[in-house]
């Protein structure tokens, strides 16, 4: 069996359809004031470099803490943005 091409795959989407390719790429960014914070310096970045930033989700969040007390808030994200045709 062959790979399909490119026009058998997209032969069963209308003419003039919406196509999109998607990519999500994977951010950490670090506040000393909050995750909130660190979550808007994260995306700031990321819509500075990337075109077409469609979305992102946080994967988790972690707390750095010296002497007892927290010194800086870090957010791992994953950002979406479309492709460029």
């Amino acid at each position: 069996m062959h790979a399909p091409t490119c026009a058998r795959l997209f032969s069963f989407l209308p003419i003039g359809a919406f196509r999109a390719v998607a990519r999500v790429t994977e951010i950490t960014a670090s506040s000393d004031k909050s995750f909130e914070d660190a979550l808007n310096i994260g995306i700031s970045r990321a819509c500075e470099t990337l075109k077409n930033v469609e979305g992102a989700w946080v994967q988790d969040q972690k707390v750095i803490i010296k002497d007892g007390k927290i010194v800086q808030y870090r957010v791992n994200m994953k950002v979406t943005f479309i492709l460029a045709e």
